[in-house]
């Protein structure tokens, strides 16, 4: 009976915070449980360092110049990562809403492009990273090309499936009041679309990571991913976890800022969330 009950439990925002962070918690109590283990068995371990071992690290790389550069090397790492993630995302998704959209509304064009589309999107992105080197040049240019590459095939589709399965109803309306294709795209289907449009960035944000992340191993002179794959060498984990612990947060706050520009523009496409 307990048990059948469970589910229909809601947790208040201060235990859903609580129940959030607890994983977290028990998480680095984990890490650090380990790393002393193997600290105390060798001091010179460099896979688990101290967690003061890597606060040194943060220290060195955010709030200390480089002697070579003068440059805080992770605020010049993270501004040139996240040009390049703006690019892309935002290429992506404006071409996804123009692609998405047409091929969703007009027969047409579905007919045309849809089968297109949908090849490219099963093409593995990292498989074509020397030929965007190829083609494009080690600049920045072909680290945005694969950002797009990856994300704009996944987030058309997506798009024009949202957009074929809005009511027909809607679509029958809009021709009896006299609209034409664009004004029915533009006052009927793009509203409804936005949402969705939001929905599906945030969840192309690991995999848009991820590709400029392995871009920026291959061919950089600054970025998070060149930075973690520079120290590899050295096998200076100490660097290496905060800055994969940056770039986790970096991708959270994205997230939570994506989600809170959703419910601010489009809270109709939200009321029926738990809390709302």
């Amino acid at each position: 009976m307990a048990m059948r009950r469970i589910m229909n439990v809601s947790p208040d925002k201060a235990s859903r915070l609580l129940l959030g962070l607890l994983p977290v918690g028990l998480v680095i109590l984990i890490y650090v449980l380990m790393s002393n283990e193997r600290l105390l068995l060798n001091p010179d371990d460099k896979l688990m360092p101290s967690l003061s071992s890597m606060g040194s690290a943060v220290v060195r790389y955010a709030f200390t110049a480089d002697q070579r550069t003068g440059d805080v090397l992770l605020w010049v790492d993270t501004a040139s990562s996240l040009v390049r993630l703006f690019q892309g995302l935002l290429i992506s998704t404006v071409s996804a809403l123009v692609i998405g959209l047409l091929i969703g509304v007009i027969p047409l064009i579905r007919a045309g492009f849809a089968p297109l589309v949908a090849v490219i999107s099963v093409v593995p992105p990292m498989a074509i990273l020397p030929i965007l080197f190829i083609i494009f040049g080690l600049g920045e240019l072909s680290k945005v090309a694969l950002i797009v590459i990856g994300l704009a095939p996944f987030l058309v589709r997506d798009l024009s499936a949202y957009s074929q399965a809005i009511p027909v109803e809607q679509f029958i309306k809009a021709q009896t009041l006299g609209a034409s294709t664009w004004q029915y795209i533009i006052r009927v289907a793009l509203p409804q679309t936005l949402p969705r449009l939001i929905e599906s960035t945030r969840l192309s944000l690991g995999p848009a990571w991820l590709f400029l992340i392995s871009a920026e191993a291959i061919a950089a002179e600054s970025g998070l991913g060149y930075r973690i794959f520079l120290v590899r060498r050295y096998l200076a984990m100490d660097v290496i976890i905060p800055y994969v612990i940056w770039i986790t947060l970096i991708a959270f706050l994205s997230d939570l800022l994506l989600a809170a520009i959703s419910r601010k523009l489009f809270p109709w496409a939200h009321a029926e969330e738990p809390g709302q």
